[in-house]
């Protein structure tokens, strides 16, 4: 089945590619050892190098890539050259940081004495070739946070790109081959889902990270494991966003717009769940609820749009029946609640917020992916604690208080990859990025996230 580039505003296809064959697949995992086999040799420098020019060719190709991702899955044409703009800082910011990340470190020779030691040291080694499994909606960022840690590393690195972002895929290819990679290094496999578990079997690829949904994730986690070989999952998020008394009601009103919508609202590590105290539910709810039915829906391709389509038909049908069944069960759209009256053609989806939500409405324990938020009354820290940790994720979280009390027992008591206190949940290089429970395991980006694919090699000399 050809593999294609549909306009989500549109739905109009764009262009179609044929995936590889059995064949295209072999070769493609041939020139990875090949590759392996000599750039794992090369020196930090040099590795720095080629990212730095691949963040240059970035910047100067930034605006065409920034439309090619909006047309292919729908986010406002702004914050795709947001996204174009954080690959190349990330790429920048692991090729300065990468060799003391991965410094050797020297065991105090008085500590393995007993061992019988004179000196003991603990190396990273690269693995091989890395399969990456992406989704679609940070297509370039997604990539770029496994790619520059892995490459400077010392792997090489396989993309199994969304099937619905492959002229995204294939652009990452070119820009890694433009910036001096030497052939094998990157590579973009074409292929369906289908095609996952026998390149994970392979037994030239040595890892495999994904990023996707719980279900992609346990099947490729079954896989590697029956393999026996490394994984990282980063899975779904169902963030809990906290508004305790002593917050910034409105400024915690204005992020929280932001903090559910950006990306059309399809962002793992988005705050969907809104937990308020009910000392500034009223004032919070106001607030969150006008500007969320302010919020412009359009073209994505139009500088003064917002929101703007979902990235599938498929995935505002899972959205909608999210909601729908919500309503049904009692819980009301205090704005949207369905598609936009003026828009016929396109994948688009009015921002919506939910109140009323109780325990059996499938919104309360599924990922809700597209510009919907649930909102939650609660009258005390530990009913906040207990609603945000009442979710089978566990990604990030977001806190606003200014109570440093407070802040102690959230830091102990949220489950969650991450807290941020007074701000909205993102990722940066510098920051390890990954959840608990049905989140994943495993981090990206940081110290954290670079050796995540390494082998940590004791070096013992008698």
């Amino acid at each position: 089945m050809p593999i294609a580039t549909v306009n989500p505003a549109t739905g109009e296809i764009l262009e179609t590619f044929e995936p590889l064959d059995a064949q295209g697949v072999e070769e493609r995992l041939t020139r990875a050892a090949a590759a392996f086999a000599d750039y794992r040799t090369t020196g930090y420098a040099e590795r720095a190098a080629r990212l730095r020019a691949a963040a240059d060719l970035l910047d100067s190709g930034g605006e065409e890539t920034a439309r090619t991702i909006t047309l292919e899955m729908g986010k406002p044409i702004g914050q795709a050259r947001a996204e174009v703009a954080k690959c190349a800082k990330a790429m920048r910011w692991f090729a300065a940081h990468a060799e003391g990340l991965l410094a050797d470190e020297h065991i105090d020779p008085a500590d393995v004495a007993d061992a019988g030691a004179s000196a003991v040291v603990v190396r990273y080694r690269p693995l091989g070739p890395v399969l990456a499994v992406m989704p679609w909606n940070f297509p370039l960022w997604q990539v770029v946070r496994f790619a520059a840690p892995a490459l400077m590393a010392g792997n090489v690195a396989l993309l199994k790109h969304a099937s619905n972002v492959p002229r995204t895929a294939l652009l990452l290819e070119q820009l890694f081959t433009r910036a001096g990679y030497p052939q094998g290094c990157f590579q973009t496999l074409l292929v369906g889902s289908d095609a996952i578990e026998g390149i994970v079997r392979d037994r030239r690829v040595a890892a495999v990270t994904l990023t996707g949904s719980e279900a992609a994730g346990r099947a490729v986690a079954a896989v590697a494991s029956d393999e026996v070989k490394k994984s990282v999952l980063e899975l779904g998020g169902s963030d809990p966003f906290l508004v305790l008394p002593s917050a910034d009601v409105e400024r915690a009103a204005q992020v929280a717009v932001t903090a559910r919508v950006q990306n059309n609202g399809q962002s793992c590590i988005a705050a969907k769940r809104f937990i308020v105290h009910s000392d500034v539910y009223e004032p919070f709810a106001a607030a969150f609820v006008e500007r969320m039915s302010a919020l412009r829906v359009g073209d994505p391709l139009d500088e003064a749009t917002e929101i703007g389509p979902l990235a599938s038909e498929s995935g505002r049908a899972d959205l909608e029946a999210l909601v729908e069944d919500a309503l049904r069960q009692g819980a009301k759209a205090q704005c949207g609640g369905q598609r936009p009256t003026d828009r016929r053609d396109g994948w688009f989806y009015e921002p919506t917020v939910l109140t009323g939500i109780a325990s059996g409405m499938r919104i309360h324990r599924e990922e809700c992916f597209g510009p919907v938020a649930t909102l939650y009354q609660v009258g005390s820290l530990n009913e906040a604690v207990e609603l945000a940790n009442a979710t089978p994720f566990g990604l990030s979280s977001n806190a606003w208080t200014r109570d440093r009390t407070e802040q102690r027992i959230l830091e102990r008591d949220l489950q969650a990859g991450g807290v941020f206190f007074n701000g909205m949940t993102a990722s940066h290089p510098a920051l390890p990025f990954g959840g608990v429970k049905r989140s994943g395991y495993g981090r990206e980006l940081s110290a954290h996230g670079i050796r995540e694919f390494c082998n940590i090699t004791t070096l013992w000399y008698g």
